[in-house]
């Protein structure tokens, strides 16, 4: 692993930067970022959330991100300015209304800046519970679903996705919960969003370390000149990485920066 050409860093938010046991961003993690960004290191979230909910996580309270990648790649934000957008066609959306009303589960749709959820049941309030994110106010949502979404979220089992997801032509899935998974395009996923900002900056992938923990990370595991996989994280996610550091809650992120000897302490 050559760290001497590391210029930008890419991280997950949850289970990753965000620790969920001590809803907070671990200390280490938050000097190691600091120390990267005084030598010149860009750090960018890189989050299944988008813009608002990343806001509302509070991670952006403890450091300024030089950028963020959000809906699982759909977007990429520098500054004030979205520089990539990558939408769901409206055909699909429509599918997936359809099928939330015929059996009745819970389905979350992101837009750029906000979310909107047709009901609560168990299964949403166990996801988000997992997570300590809240729910919108439900509203019942037209056949014909006329707003621009990014990704969707279904509160499903593994069965009910079975079902489903051959029928969304085009799509995948990555789930996060036992009743919870998101769904995007196929060529839709945060790999997408860093190849935006890489070629905002002119940056190549041997310019690159990203860190992540779940099963929506392994694409830009895979994209990258140094990747990391946390110790709480997933088997999918560890098998695409260069190496597994230590678990969030025992400084994993900032042993990450040591190790490859972008800092040398925390």
């Amino acid at each position: 692993m050559d760290s001497s050409k590391i210029k930008i860093v890419f991280t997950d938010i949850d289970g990753t930067l965000y620790s969920h046991a001590t809803k907070r961003v671990p200390p280490s993690s938050v000097t190691a970022i600091h120390k990267l960004q005084a030598k010149g290191i860009k750090v960018f979230l890189c989050s299944g959330r988008n813009y608002y909910l990343i806001r509302k996580s509070g991670v952006m309270d403890y450091f300024h991100p030089d950028g963020l990648v959000t809906m699982n790649g759909s977007n990429a934000i520098i500054g004030n300015n979205i520089i990539y957008r990558y939408p769901i066609p409206s055909e699909i959306v429509d599918k997936m209304v359809m099928f939330a009303k015929r059996l009745k589960f819970g389905l979350t749709l992101i837009e750029e800046n906000e979310g909107h959820i047709n009901l609560i049941d168990e299964r949403v309030i166990h996801a988000h519970e997992t997570f300590g994110t809240r729910f919108p106010q439900p509203r019942t949502y037209p056949d014909h679903y006329d707003r621009t979404v990014y990704q969707m979220i279904a509160f499903i089992d593994q069965w009910e996705e079975d079902l489903i997801e051959p029928h969304l032509k085009g799509c995948k899935t990555a789930r996060w919960d036992d009743y919870a998974v998101d769904i995007m395009l196929n060529d839709s996923d945060k790999s997408k969003g860093i190849q935006s900002v890489l070629e905002y900056y002119g940056y190549s992938s041997e310019d690159v370390m990203v860190l992540g923990d779940g099963a929506n990370d392994v694409e830009m595991l895979q994209c990258a000149g140094i990747s990391v996989a946390m110790g709480n994280g997933s088997i999918k996610a560890k098998r695409a990485a260069s190496f597994i550091t230590d678990d969030i809650d025992d400084d994993g992120w900032a042993k990450a920066m040591v190790k490859v000897g972008l800092i040398d302490s925390y």
